[in-house]
């Protein structure tokens, strides 16, 4: 029998857990669109750090740091792990756990849209799948509702008519309050937005790829949002870790098998704008990563910026960025001629273009 190496998902030694009580102090909130859900500038993602590869003590560190930093806002898919569905598991243990009193403090999202069971009603958007996995979701996390359900991505075979009816259902159904979509192009997100609107349940948020090195949602898709009233989200925000200190030396090793080095995208070109971003960066007294989260939150662009989390030291480097968020002109001018030509690290613009 091969060896489990998942670490002890339930340690049974822990404090209890009481929220502090100045939570709410520093951190501003912001209106999603034109609706009443009101988001950190900075949320926490759950995507890699919250599976079973991880120790389960660490993670319950890092969620009651966040909260405890005004950080409401937490969110998750139906295939984040590793493996597919442990991060809502783990999630769910830790809400029963330590959270219980605090859920209606909380905006909890999930999303199904990729691969999470085999066969053809195990991606996408058919109203099979998302319905099933809605349910599935809710089940491993012991919730009742969550506060947002996204469609992941674009499915270019069913008709957007169903996909956006299922969100539909779920809302009238109390399984979720809010509903958005994720990495759709400005072309699919007005058409999705118009049969919401018809439907009586509109979308008030989208979930697209956005940095200083990534910046497609310039091209349209941003005015859609404003046009028709909705907010968003930034994930990637710091470019698969090239938008941090981690690539910054000239002689710094490639991790073999790094997401980002999977994709191809360190290149000398890429690391050579980071470098020069990085200058930028010293002399607002910041951190790489946090001009890359300050720049997305500058001009409300961005309504949250969506951040990953290994430790409480890299979240609180994270929420360091809030301390400076406004750029001068010559700032902005200078990040664009650094960053002007493609950049080429968009890892979802083939689902964003369906």
């Amino acid at each position: 029998m091969a060896e489990d190496i998942r670490y002890n998902p339930v340690p049974e030694t822990h404090a209890p857990y009481v929220a502090a009580a100045d939570r709410y102090a520093s951190t501003g909130y912001r209106r999603v669109g034109n609706s009443g859900l009101i988001l950190p500038p900075i949320s926490l993602g759950l995507w890699w750090n919250f599976g079973d590869n991880r120790p389960f003590d660490t993670q319950r560190e890092v969620l009651r740091h966040a909260f405890d930093h005004g950080i409401t806002h937490f969110d998750l898919a139906n295939n984040y792990g590793p493996p597919y569905g442990s991060a809502e598991e783990n999630f769910g243990r830790m809400l029963r756990g330590d959270f219980k009193a605090y859920r209606n403090e909380m905006i909890i999202s999930s999303k199904a849209g990729w691969d999470m069971w085999p066969g053809p009603y195990g991606n996408l958007g058919s109203r099979k799948y998302i319905m099933a996995s809605a349910d599935e979701s809710l089940a491993r996390m012991g919730l009742e509702y969550v506060d947002i359900f996204y469609s992941h991505r674009p499915d270019p075979d069913t008709p957007i008519e169903e996909t956006i009816g299922a969100l539909d259902t779920l809302v009238r159904q109390g399984k979720a309050l809010y509903v958005g979509i994720s990495s759709y192009s400005p072309e699919r997100t007005a058409e999705a937005a118009r049969v919401a609107k018809e439907m009586g349940t509109p979308l008030v948020i989208h979930q697209p790829s956005y940095s200083m090195l990534n910046r497609w949602v310039e091209d349209g898709l941003l005015d859609t949002l404003k046009e028709h009233g909705m907010g968003s989200i930034a994930f990637t925000p710091l470019a698969q870790g090239l938008l941090t200190n981690k690539y910054l030396d000239n002689d710094a090793a490639v991790p073999a098998g790094g997401r980002t080095s999977l994709a191809g995208h360190l290149t000398e070109e890429n690391l050579s704008k980071a470098r020069n971003l990085n200058r930028v960066a010293s002399e607002r007294g910041q951190t790489l990563a946090q001009l890359a989260v300050a720049w997305l939150l500058r001009d409300g662009g961005a309504t949250s910026v969506l951040m990953g989390a290994s430790s409480t030291k890299q979240l609180d480097e994270n929420l360091g960025a809030l301390q400076n968020t406004s750029f001068s002109a010559e700032e902005l001018d200078l990040i664009d001629r650094i960053v002007t030509g493609e950049a080429g690290i968009d890892h979802w613009r083939g689902a964003a273009t369906s």
